[in-house]
């Protein structure tokens, strides 16, 4: 069971890490791939994108914790 637990904190702060590296490469970048300028309202759709990105591994971690959950109290019974 702790093996579960620290297995999910191992994984929250793998995506952790990748969101604020991701973050980080579009809030400082000045031009894009394409060879685009990036303008604040670029930098924040290219954010949006992120975000969205980040909503499926979110989903997961949240349905893994919730396991957890259910699993730690049928161990504790």
């Amino acid at each position: 069971m702790k093996r579960r637990w620290i297995s999910w904190w191992i994984a929250n702060i793998i995506w952790i890490i990748l969101f604020i590296v991701g973050t980080a490469v579009v809030w400082t970048r000045e031009v894009d791939g394409a060879g685009v300028t990036q303008t604040p309202e670029l930098k924040l759709f290219a954010f949006i994108v992120l975000l969205i990105a980040f909503i499926f591994p979110l989903i997961i971690q949240v349905i893994w914790l919730i396991i957890n959950f259910k699993a730690s109290k049928d161990v504790m019974k």
